[in-house]
């Protein structure tokens, strides 16, 4: 009675797409069939079966963000902590790289969980595409002086805004002999192959 209410119920509602979790794969050749059966024009809906998507450190469980939400430790569905659609958009997610995560692996059907560093890689992959590259603001942690640099001298050096899309145009920052790096990239002692500040490296 599920198949052939489960189609049925789609037709007549207007249904493009109904998404179902794996186990209803088996069912499809039958949703189908009451389909063709039954209909009378062209229009048909369409099932699609996927996996749950699970990534590590994250809550995926409805039941338990639904406890977050009326325990108040968030301030609801589209707090940016939580890994709902809205919340992920609050954190800066774009739509497409939520696409992204599922168009470019194999997520969908066969990965029980899945690292949180693809979704990452995902945003990252989108965003390089359409947003402004180079730091707007930063926190200032390590002042640095170049000797053989002048002291006095200032010049506006052009930076281009995205290498993705030359349309962005480009904008002018301020260089001089004084300069702020993130503390992470210096090291007094760096181990072998670090690419980053150190005593010892010389500009060319």
């Amino acid at each position: 009675m599920y198949d052939f209410a489960h189609g049925q119920s789609d037709y007549f509602e207007g249904v493009t797409h109904s998404l179902c979790t794996l186990e209803f794969e088996v069912h499809r050749p039958l949703y189908d069939w009451f389909i063709d059966q039954l209909k009378t024009d062209d229009y048909r809906p369409r099932q699609i079966e996927f996996n749950r998507l699970n990534l590590t450190y994250t809550v995926m469980s409805k039941r338990k963000l639904l406890e977050l939400v009326r325990e108040g430790n968030v301030t609801g569905w589209d707090d940016p902590r939580m890994p709902t659609l809205c919340g992920l958009r609050r954190r800066g997610y774009t739509p497409e790289s939520i696409k992204r995560l599922w168009t470019s692996s194999d997520i969908p059907r066969l990965r029980p969980i899945n690292d949180v560093s693809l979704l990452e890689h995902a945003v990252r992959e989108d965003l390089n595409l359409r947003a402004p590259s180079g730091i707007r603001c930063a926190e200032i942690r390590l002042r640095s002086i170049i000797s053989n640099y002048p002291g006095d001298k200032v010049e506006d050096v052009d930076l281009i805004n995205n290498p993705e899309d030359e349309s962005m145009g480009s904008r002018k920052v301020t260089f001089c002999n004084e300069v702020f790096i993130e503390q992470e990239d210096f090291m007094e002692s760096p181990p072998n192959k670090f690419f980053r500040l150190a005593p010892a490296w010389k500009f060319a």
